[in-house]
């Protein structure tokens, strides 16, 4: 049991250091960021998609409106604005973290 939650714990901390070179490849340079790569961030943070039977994938908020999360594939890459859009969700995420934390 102690080494199965070990295991499991290291492929968390994988993921999440894996999750974070994502990000700083989305800040960087928001044109070079696989789809791949965009779901797996998106998956992380969001939950799965609510939506992925079009070429859509569309991922639950908590909140109406902007900024959207509502990925598309374009020939194995993600859309920059999309990326853009990413980014601005997970700001918003980690900001209304940051005030339920008070």
């Amino acid at each position: 049991m102690v080494l199965f939650l070990t295991i499991v714990s290291i492929a968390i901390l994988y993921n999440y250091g894996k999750n974070k070179e994502i990000l700083a490849t989305m800040h960087r340079n928001p044109k070079g960021v696989s789809f791949s790569d965009l779901c797996k961030v998106c998956d992380h943070t969001f939950g799965e998609a609510r939506q992925t039977v079009s070429s859509h994938r569309i991922y639950k908020t908590f909140w109406l409106g902007d900024p959207r999360v509502n990925i598309q594939d374009d020939k194995g890459m993600a859309n920059a604005y999309q990326v853009k859009q990413v980014l601005k969700a997970i700001e918003r995420l980690e900001a209304k973290e940051n005030v339920e934390e008070w």
